[in-house]
C-alpha cells in the first residue's frame, strides 16, 4: 500500500464582503459629513456663550427721605410718567415756604433801597442847587465889593483935600469892609455846600450800588426757591420710560438715600443678543452679517438677526479687575469679544416673551 500524502492543501480565506461594504459606507458618510462641516465652518461661526440683553433703567431717588407710599408691585407694567414711589414731602415743602419768604424779604429790601436811592439823588440835586445859588451870591458879593472899593477909593482921595467929612469917609470904609466880609462868608458857605454836595453824591452812588446788591440777592433767593421747588418735585419718583418693574423690596417708612438704587425697570424699547465670540472667530465676521439665533426657552424656533456692532475691547478689559499679563506666570487664554446682534421684526409676538439674561445659541453667516 502506498502511504497517504500527509500534506493537505490549506483552505482559502473568504473575504467578508458585507464588512467591506459597511466600511466603505462609513468612510463615505464620515468624509461627506467632515467635508460638509468644513464647508459650513468656512461660512459660519457659532457660539453658545450668548445672552438676551435689554435696556434696564435703575430707579434712583435724587434726595434723601422717608418712603411714604409705594405705588407699584413686583413685575408690574408701567408707562412713562407713572408714579412709582412717594417720599415724605413735609420737610421739602417747609423749605419752599422758607425760600418764598426769603425772596419776598429780598424784594422788600430792593424797594427800600430804590426809595433811598431816589431820596439820595434828590438830596444830591438839592445840594448842587445850593452850590449854584452860593456861586450866584458870590458873584453878587464880588460886585458889591468892587463898588464899595470904588467908593472908598474916591472918598480916600477926597478926605485928603477935606472935601468930605470924616464921617462920610468912615461910612465908605465900613461899607467896603462889610462887602469884603460878606464875600468871605459867602465863599465859606459855598465851600461847605460843595463839600456837602460831594458827600451826598457819594452817598447816592453808594445807594445805587446797594440796589445792585439787592438785585443779586433777589436772583439768589429766586434760585434757592427754584431749587427748593425742584427738591419738592423729587419727592414723587416717576417712571422714565415704558417697561416692567423688577422685584421691589421697598416698604413705607424706610429711609432712602440720594443715589440709592431702589429697583429697576426693564424697558420695552428694544432687546438684542450679546454673543461672546472667541477672538479667532472674528476673522471674516463683519457688521451687517446675517445670524440665526436659538433661545433655550424656545428651542424649536429660529430667530433671525443681524450683526450690528463689535465691542471696542474684549470682555476681560471691562472687568472690575482686568488681567495683567505682566504680573505672575503668563498663561495664554483665548479672549472673547462681545458682539451685538439685533433681532429682525418678523417675530414680534415671540420677541415680547424674551427676557434679559436668557441663554441663546448664535450662528453668524458670512461669505
Amino acid at each position: 500500500m502506498e502511504p497517504q500524502n500527509q500534506t493537505a492543501k490549506a483552505p482559502e480565506k473568504k473575504t467578508n464582503k458585507k464588512f467591506l461594504i459597511i466600511l466603505i459606507a462609513l468612510v463615505l458618510v464620515g468624509g461627506t459629513y467632515g467635508i460638509s462641516k468644513y464647508i459650513h465652518a468656512q461660512h459660519n461661526e457659532d457660539t453658545d456663550d450668548a445672552q438676551i440683553n435689554s435696556n434696564i433703567s435703575p430707579v434712583i431717588p435724587r434726595i434723601q427721605g422717608f418712603v411714604a407710599e409705594v405705588r407699584v408691585k413686583d413685575n408690574q407694567i408701567v408707562k412713562k410718567g407713572d408714579t412709582l414711589v412717594i417720599l415724605d414731602n413735609r420737610e421739602m415743602y417747609n423749605k419752599v415756604l422758607q425760600s418764598e419768604a426769603a425772596l419776598e424779604n429780598a424784594k422788600s429790601s430792593l424797594s427800600v433801597t430804590l426809595a433811598n436811592t431816589v431820596a439820595a439823588q434828590a438830596s444830591a440835586s438839592s445840594s448842587m442847587a445850593n452850590v449854584q445859588t452860593a456861586n450866584a451870591n458870590i458873584e453878587a458879593a464880588k460886585v458889591n465889593v468892587w463898588r464899595a472899593k470904588q467908593d472908598y477909593d474916591r472918598y480916600a482921595n477926597l478926605i485928603k483935600d477935606h472935601s468930605i467929612t470924616q464921617q462920610q469917609y468912615d461910612e465908605a470904609l465900613a461899607a467896603k469892609q462889610r462887602a469884603e466880609r460878606q464875600l468871605n462868608v459867602l465863599t465859606e458857605q459855598k465851600n461847605a455846600a460843595s463839600s456837602q454836595a460831594n458827600a451826598v453824591l457819594s452817598q447816592s452812588k453808594a445807594t445805587g450800588q446797594q440796589s445792585g446788591v439787592a438785585n443779586a440777592t433777589i436772583k439768589q433767593r429766586e434760585a434757592d426757591l427754584a431749587n427748593a421747588q425742584l427738591n419738592l418735585s423729587y419727592t414723587v419718583i416717576t417712571a422714565q420710560a415704558d417697561g416692567r418693574v423688577s422685584t421691589i423690596s421697598l416698604q413705607p417708612g424706610q429711609t432712602v438715600q440720594a443715589g440709592q438704587q431702589l429697583f429697576s425697570i426693564v424697558l420695552d424699547d428694544a432687546i438684542w443678543v450679546t454673543a461672546n465670540f472667541k477672538e479667532t472667530q472674528l476673522t471674516k465676521m463683519k457688521e451687517g452679517d446675517k445670524a440665526t439665533i436659538s433661545v433655550d426657552a424656545f428651542g424649536g424656533h429660529k430667530f433671525e438677526g443681524t450683526v450690528q456692532s463689535f465691542s471696542p475691547a474684549t470682555g476681560s478689559r471691562f472687568a472690575l479687575l482686568p488681567p495683567d499679563n505682566s504680573s505672575g506666570n503668563f498663561v495664554k487664554v483665548v479672549q472673547r469679544v462681545p458682539v451685538k446682534i439685533v433681532f429682525s421684526q418678523k417675530d414680534d409676538q415671540l420677541l415680547k416673551l424674551l427676557r434679559p439674561g436668557m441663554n441663546a445659541l448664535v450662528e453668524v453667516h458670512f461669505n
